[in-house]
């Protein structure tokens, strides 16, 4: 199992677009997607930083996973005209986790 973070950063002002876009289509199209959530929240200091987890069996089904998501044309459409005004993100990371021999998810049913 592998795990992505991803960071998202909101352009000044358009914080509520972000939010809205995650809430009101991005979430609906990762499950399209079989893409999992396993957690979204926002910076406590900063509410214009937006954090998520997707978990994945393995690196392919989540390259996959992405590569489907990027050409869905209702993404693209989505992405379109949540940007019609400017960028709504200034800064994006990623990070892939992997898990350590040593802890197990108390939560996991596995």
């Amino acid at each position: 199992m592998i795990y992505e973070l991803r960071e998202y950063v909101a352009a000044d002002g358009a914080t509520d677009k972000l939010h809205a876009r995650f809430a009101d289509h991005t979430l609906d199209l990762f499950a399209k997607h079989d893409m999992a959530v396993t957690g979204f929240w926002r910076d406590a200091e900063n509410p214009g930083t937006v954090v998520y987890v997707l978990r994945f069996p393995d690196e392919q089904t989540r390259n996959d996973a992405w590569a489907a998501f990027q050409s869905d044309p209702e993404w693209k459409e989505v992405k379109a005209a949540s940007e019609a005004d400017g960028p709504i993100v200034t800064e994006m990371t990623s990070r892939l986790l992997t898990d350590v021999s040593y802890w197990q998810d108390p939560t996991s049913t596995a």
